[in-house]
């Protein structure tokens, strides 16, 4: 298995001529996603009430834990599913449609769920709301990837980073407002996700069209040419499924009220807003396998810490925080650094192919939790987590020890990193790039600089 290097020569559109001027955001990107963006914002902190309602009335009715691992493994095995539909979908009858379409459905998705409680129905209503929201999150991406260019890319998609994380992390505290074992807290999830088409079903900018285009490439081409990124994806979708999938249903077992499980789930979306720009800056500088190995690291540090200390106090709510904001950029790295090694014309492929990747693990994270949980106690969530986290940076350090040789010293240009890792791609729709001239160079010795580099960078160990 190689990683082979790719040299590109970047050529900026006409809309562009001198590259990422840093300029103000224009009044027209503004008026054209005002729209998209409030409701979406509204559409996620709708998802954010329901993903939390469900996990602690899943606790509170009794269900087996094996069966509160499977909704939130079906949640994201929709998710997968409905990404990779919703793009065919798309072709043929446009974004507003799709849009409102998926926000009519999964309204109903929510208002069943707090009508029949049961096991095997929350199973397959998770799944379907996990589709419904993959297909949103296609088009908002593909909607940008429209309307946006490069000297504005990077601003776009840090502001819709914040646009996903944190009405989401409001909408949890949600929990501590509403009871949620009353079908009150249900129907306020389904009127914040109902309100979320209004601003796009009346927003006087138009959609754009749709245009997506890219060559194929398959899972075992990509593993063959990028292993690194493959695992390491494979391993982040594994730790998160489990993190994110059942924190509710831990803080419920150990004895937090409602409201403190909204406060703890929410912790990492504060670790999240404040570390993943430092980290993005440190793998702009440093290969990313290394920060990524850090970062899981930290991670794992961070686990050991709410293994120790409990979650009922203010050292296991500042566990959370280290834990978010250390793991939650993982997936982006890995996907930037399987960027670095691929051809242009392949980036919205290897996008599909690592949300697959992504998807798989996080199917199988939360199973794994709830099975290690029914075993050793509630405490085999937090093992679980950083056991998951351990292994990621474990593997990370074997391959810079295995391939020390370090990423291109020009790395994708048209999104500055410290914006790109702070993005996490939802969905398989990638953002648009910059035209680019691919070229492969031919092995060569290490610390040789590669042929047909400019700005005199070499590559480094």
């Amino acid at each position: 298995m190689s990683e082979a290097p790719v040299v590109e020569q970047f050529v900026a559109p006409v809309d562009d001529p001198t590259g990422d001027t840093g300029g103000p955001i224009r009044g027209s990107l503004v008026w054209a996603t005002w729209a998209l963006f409030v409701g979406l914002g509204v559409m996620v902190a709708g998802a954010g009430l329901f993903a939390t309602t469900v996990g602690i009335r899943a606790e509170g009715e009794g269900f087996p834990t094996v069966a509160i691992g499977a909704m939130s493994a079906g949640y994201y095995l929709g998710f997968l599913l409905g990404s990779r539909a919703a793009l065919y979908v798309l072709t043929t009858v446009g974004h507003i449609r799709v849009y409102t379409a998926l926000a009519a459905m999964l309204t109903v998705v929510i208002l069943v769920s707090g009508m029949v409680v049961h096991p095997a129905a929350w199973i397959a209503l998770r799944m379907l709301a996990g589709a419904c929201l993959a297909g949103q999150y296609v088009v908002a991406e593909s909607w940008l990837n429209q309307i946006v260019t490069n000297d504005q890319r990077a601003r776009v998609l840090g502001f819709y980073t914040l646009v996903t994380v944190v009405p989401y992390g409001v909408g949890q505290l949600g929990v501590g407002v509403f009871d949620p074992a009353t079908l009150t807290i249900f129907a306020v999830a389904a009127i914040l996700i109902s309100v979320a088409v209004t601003p796009v079903s009346l927003s006087a900018a138009a959609a754009p069209p749709l245009h997506l285009s890219s060559q194929k490439m398959t899972l075992r081409e990509l593993f063959r040419l990028v292993p690194t990124g493959v695992i390491t994806s494979l391993l982040v979708g594994i730790a998160h499924g489990a993190f994110i999938g059942l924190g509710a249903v831990y803080g419920a077992r150990v004895g937090l009220s409602a409201a403190e499980v909204g406060v703890f789930v929410t912790m990492p979306t504060l670790g999240s807003l404040l570390l993943q720009i430092p980290i993005a800056g440190a793998s702009d500088r440093i290969d990313r396998r290394v920060v990524g190995a850090a970062s899981a690291a930290v991670a794992a540090a961070g686990a050991a810490g709410l293994l120790v200390a409990g979650a009922d106090n203010v050292v296991g709510l500042a566990a959370m925080v280290l834990i978010g904001g250390t793991t939650y950029p993982l997936y982006s790295i890995a996907g930037a650094y399987t960027n670095d090694w691929v051809p242009a014309a392949r980036l919205t492929a290897v996008a599909a192919q690592l949300v697959v990747v992504y998807g798989a693990g996080a199917f199988a994270g939360p199973l794994i939790a709830s099975t290690i949980m029914g075993v050793v106690g509630d405490d085999g969530y937090v093992w679980t987590v950083l056991i998951a986290h351990l292994a990621i940076a474990l593997y990370l350090a074997a391959r810079v020890a295995q391939a020390p040789a370090g990423v291109r010293a020009k790395p994708w240009n048209d999104v500055a990193l410290t914006e790109r890792a702070l993005y996490v791609p939802a969905t398989v729709a990638s953002m648009g790039r910059r035209l680019r001239r691919t070229t492969r160079t031919p092995r060569r010795r290490r610390g040789q600089a590669p042929s047909g580099t400019t700005g005199g960078g070499t590559q480094q160990p």
